[in-house]
């Protein structure tokens, strides 16, 4: 083999490398990556809020930060901090600690839920046509239907 074939097939053997690590992480259309949490976080959040810090175990935005969810289906079991209002939609969680309306979209099934807000803060779950679907009161646990929830405010 000559230096010009094995240039050629290093260049080659390249190419293929590099595609195959491209295709395994998909880009948005600003060309920048997107971990799979972002992408169901996307799926699900219908503003699209850009993300303050993406990383492969969580994304941050500005009041809301999304992990994959424990393998849980107990509310109790559902780890959720002081001041927050958390639950799991589609095996993803949502910890919400920013009090401003969330709008969302392809929410389904059902899934546990923790308003672990200041006593008495109230959480409200909206229709799509701006109605009050459901509320939950500071400290409260259980399992909630998300369909269909079209917005949301923790507080």
């Amino acid at each position: 083999m000559n230096i010009t074939t094995s240039a050629a097939l290093l260049l080659a053997v390249s190419a293929l490398v590099a595609g195959s690590t491209t295709a395994a992480t998909a880009a948005d259309p600003a060309g920048t990556r997107v971990t799979a949490l972002q992408k169901a976080a996307d799926e699900v959040l219908a503003d699209k809020p850009k993300p303050l810090r993406v990383t492969a175990d969580a994304v941050t935005y500005e009041g809301l930060t999304v992990t994959k969810a424990a393998k849980t289906k107990a509310a109790q079991d559902l780890a959720c901090g002081y001041g927050h209002l958390c639950m799991v939609v589609k095996g993803t969680k949502f910890d919400f600690y920013k009090c401003q309306t969330w709008n969302l979209t392809n929410w389904s099934g059902d899934g546990p839920f923790t308003n672990n807000q200041t006593p008495g803060t109230v959480a409200k779950f909206f229709n799509r046509d701006g109605s009050v679907r459901w509320t939950s009161t500071a400290y409260q646990a259980g399992t909630a239907t998300w369909d269909p929830i079209w917005s949301l405010r923790p507080c």
